[in-house]
C-alpha cells in the first residue's frame, strides 16, 4: 500500500468532494484501499484540513486504555472512536486492541529508540501478575456476555432452534472478534442449559463439510446475470421461467434457495391503485332512489357526482364534477390536490350559483365519506334536494358517472 503525503490526502479529499469521484476509483489511482479513502474523507469532514498539520504523536498509556475500553465495554464502533480521537487511521486503534490482548490484557507503551538500562527499577512481578489476572477475569466476563447475547439472538430472530451451520458461523465470528479459542466459546455456550449446545468435533465437522452448492456455481452465476440484466426487478419465479426458456431443468424452489444464499431479492413494485372515497359508515347512508334509471326527460331532475384521482404532469389531482342526467352536461366541477370536504362543498356552491332553483332534484352519489358528512347532507336538505346513494359494493348503481370519470382517467384530459 502506498504511503500518502499531505498533498495526496488533500487531493483525494478535493476529488471526492468537488469532482464526485468514487472511493473505488481513488483507491486504484493512489493504490490504497477504498476503506482508507472513506476514513480520510470522514476525518477531514469532522476535523478539517488542520488535522493533517500534526506531527508524530506519542499517545500515552491512559489515552490508549480509554480508547480500548470504549471498544470492549462501551461497544462503540472502532471507526467512530478513531474519528472522535482524530487518529490518522482506524487501523492504529485495531493494532492497540490486538497488542492489548497479546500482552495479557495490559496496555504497554512501546517507546521508540534504545531500550532502558537493565539497572533501572522494575515493577514488582507479584503486583503485575495480580493486575493482569484481574484484567483477564474482567475481559472473560465481557466475552461471556457477548457470547450469550449473540447465541440467544439466533433463537429469538426465527422463534425456532437454530441450525448447526448458523451456530458454527456465530462461533467463528465470535472467536475472530474476541480473539479467543473455539474451546472457550463452546464451553461458555454449553454451560447454559437454555442455549443450543454444540460439541467441538461437530463444530469442525460442519465447518469442514463441503458446500453442497459448489456444483451450482454456473447456475448461480447465470441467476445473478439475469437478476442484473433486469435491474433487480425479477424475483425467483420470473428468473426460473427465464432459465427454463434457456433449456435448464431447474425447480423454482432451488432458484429461491440460491437467490436467498446470494442475498438477491426482487424489488417489490407497488401497483397503482384506484382512488376510493369509501371509508365505511361515517354518517347516514341514504336509500338508492335511482335504481340504475339514470336518464331523465328534463334537466335538473337527476344529478350525479363522484370524486376521482388522476395524474397530470407527474402530479396527483382530484376531480369532483356534477353531471346532469338529461343533457349529460357537466354542471360544475372542482379540482384539488387533496380529496377534502371543502372541495365537494365548493362544487355545490358553484352549481347553485348557476341553477338557484333546485327543488325536487335528486342528487345521486356513491357511499363516499364526503357524501355521508352532516354538512353535505344538511346543505342538500336546506336547498330542497333529495339525496340518493348507490348500494355498498355496487359501482354500476352510479354507472353513468363512473363511465365519464373512467374516460377522463384513460385519456388524462379534461373536456369540460
Amino acid at each position: 500500500m502506498t504511503k500518502l503525503t499531505k498533498q495526496d490526502k488533500i487531493d483525494i479529499y478535493n476529488n471526492w468532494k468537488n469532482y464526485k469521484k468514487s472511493a473505488e476509483s481513488l483507491s486504484k489511482e493512489y493504490k490504497i484501499a477504498s476503506s482508507v479513502v472513506r476514513y480520510l474523507v470522514r476525518l477531514l469532514d469532522k476535523h478539517g484540513l488542520d488535522v493533517l498539520n500534526r506531527s508524530y504523536t506519542n499517545y500515552s498509556i491512559e489515552f490508549k486504555e480509554k480508547a480500548i475500553k470504549r471498544i470492549l465495554y462501551g461497544a462503540e464502533p472502532i471507526q467512530q472512536i478513531a474519528l472522535d480521537l482524530a487518529l490518522p487511521s482506524d487501523g492504529m486503534l485495531r493494532n492497540w486492541l490486538r497488542k492489548y490482548k497479546e500482552d495479557g490484557y495490559n496496555v504497554i507503551n512501546h517507546q521508540k529508540g534504545r531500550k532502558p538500562n537493565a539497572g533501572q527499577r522494575q515493577t514488582d512481578p507479584r503486583t503485575s501478575k495480580a493486575n493482569q489476572k484481574s484484567q483477564t477475569e474482567e475481559f472473560r466476563a465481557y466475552c461471556r456476555e457477548r457470547i450469550y447475547k449473540k447465541i440467544r439472538r439466533l433463537s429469538s430472530t426465527k422463534n425456532q432452534k437454530p441450525k448447526a451451520q448458523e451456530i458454527v458461523s456465530a462461533v467463528t465470528q465470535l472467536r475472530r472478534e474476541l480473539h479467543v479459542t473455539v474451546s472457550f466459546v463452546l464451553k461458555v455456550i454449553n454451560s447454559k442449559p437454555d442455549l443450543p449446545h454444540l460439541s467441538r468435533s461437530n463444530y469442525y465437522y460442519v465447518q469442514g463439510h463441503d458446500d453442497k452448492d459448489r456444483k451450482n456455481q454456473k447456475i448461480m452465476k447465470r441467476i445473478k446475470e439475469v437478476y442484473e440484466e433486469h435491474k433487480h426487478r425479477y424475483g425467483y419465479r420470473r428468473i426460473t421461467a427465464q432459465l427454463q426458456r434457456e433449456g435448464l431443468k431447474i425447480n423454482h424452489k432451488k432458484v429461491k434457495r440460491l437467490m436467498t444464499k446470494m442475498h438477491l431479492y426482487g424489488i417489490a413494485i407497488r401497483r397503482k391503485y384506484k382512488y376510493s372515497s369509501y371509508r365505511g359508515t361515517v354518517g347516514k347512508i341514504k336509500a338508492n332512489l335511482i335504481k340504475r334509471n339514470f336518464k331523465s326527460v328534463m334537466p335538473n331532475i337527476k344529478w350525479y357526482s363522484d370524486v376521482t384521482e388522476f395524474h397530470l404532469n407527474g402530479e396527483k389531482l382530484y376531480l369532483s364534477p356534477i353531471m346532469d342526467g338529461c343533457t349529460q352536461e357537466i354542471v360544475s366541477y372542482t379540482l384539488s390536490h387533496r380529496p377534502v370536504l371543502k372541495q365537494v362543498m365548493d362544487m355545490l356552491e358553484h352549481a347553485y350559483k348557476k341553477y338557484p332553483a333546485l327543488n325536487g332534484l335528486i342528487f345521486h352519489t356513491d357511499q363516499g365519506w364526503q357524501y355521508q358528512k352532516p354538512l353535505f347532507q344538511n346543505w342538500l336538505k336546506n336547498h330542497g334536494i333529495t339525496q340518493s346513494m348507490s348500494r355498498k359494493g355496487n359501482s354500476l348503481d352510479d354507472g353513468m358517472m363512473e363511465g365519464v370519470l373512467w374516460h377522463t382517467q384513460k385519456r388524462n384530459v379534461l373536456r369540460f
